[in-house]
């Protein structure tokens, strides 16, 4: 499979779960993520969020707070809700993917089998099982999702699987969010790829740490991705860069700035920069600069 970095949107867009893995794994750590919710305003009233982080230069988008049972994204152009995600991936030309939870969350937002089926059948590539603050989720909790959503989708979807903040759970928070029998717990669930903080983001959440847990994640097949979630999206561009080079040096496979930057989004020009520092403005620009109708 040709690395993600050398693929133009008509292929981008169609990427089924093992072109999607083995794209990403091509790409030797080089592949952008942004994370917006479509369920607020859009920080530029007529352009959506995930089509401003998508300019700045991310290659996947991964919509939060999406409710399978009434899709909707703020900003899209009118169009049916069952036509929404495709709308989204023709507008930007890039691999789209929704957050799903194991509980705590309204009945489409739920990680289950009917709700991943369902958001393959609109146009999802990818689903991230995984907790948003306060809702109390554990490890466990997500495995246990995880398995349910990876054989729904089948063929069809990338599954990934983990935390990228306590979410709640004072048990498990800190250094203590994602340990390797976590991360094993989650392969073996049927996770291509494993979601871990970004160091620098958790308190205790060291590089060396999650250069540990990125191993065992590699060594079990599959690959990682590392995350800001702690609004720090929103920081200055030296703090970016500095984490973005600590996962880097983690072994991350993919590079997410969450959706805390604002309300919703992750400080666009940080996608850029962020960008920058893992692969150069040759890839940054190539991937902002190439024509969604290629």
């Amino acid at each position: 499979m040709t690395r993600l970095l050398d693929l133009p949107s008509s292929v981008l867009t169609t990427l089924d779960r093992r072109d999607l893995v083995d794209s990403v794994r091509e790409s030797e750590g080089r592949v952008m993520a942004a994370e917006t919710i479509g369920a607020y305003q859009p920080l530029l009233e007529d352009v959506t969020n995930a089509e401003l982080v998508a300019g700045f230069g991310a290659d996947l988008l991964i919509c939060n707070l999406f409710d399978v049972d009434t899709p909707s994204i703020a900003g899209l152009p009118e169009c049916a809700p069952d036509d929404v995600i495709r709308t989204l991936k023709e507008l930007t030309g890039r691999v789209v993917g929704i957050n799903l939870e194991p509980f705590g969350v309204p009945a489409g937002r739920l990680a289950t089998a009917a709700n991943a089926s369902r958001a393959v059948a609109l146009g999802v590539q990818f689903i991230v099982v995984t907790a948003n603050p306060k809702t109390g989720v554990d490890n466990a909790s997500i495995a246990a999702s995880v398995r349910e959503v990876s054989d729904a989708v089948g063929d069809a979807a990338m599954v990934v699987g983990g935390r990228m903040h306590g979410s709640g759970m004072l048990a498990e928070s800190g250094s203590r969010i994602v340990g390797v029998e976590d991360v094993r717990g989650f392969v073996e669930a049927g996770a291509d790829m494993v979601l871990l903080p970004a160091p620098g983001t958790v308190p205790g959440i060291t590089a060396e740490h999650i250069h540990h847990l990125i191993d065992t994640a590699h060594d079990l097949g599959a690959l990682a991705l590392t995350a800001i979630g702690t609004s720090q999206e929103g920081a200055d561009p030296a703090t970016i860069r500095a984490i973005a080079l600590a996962c880097k040096q983690a072994g991350a496979d993919v590079h997410h700035l969450g959706d805390g930057g604002y309300s919703g989004i992750s400080a666009p020009e940080n996608v850029f920069h962020y960008s920058v520092a893992i692969r150069g403005v040759r890839h940054t620009y190539r991937r902002m600069g190439w024509s969604i109708r290629r």
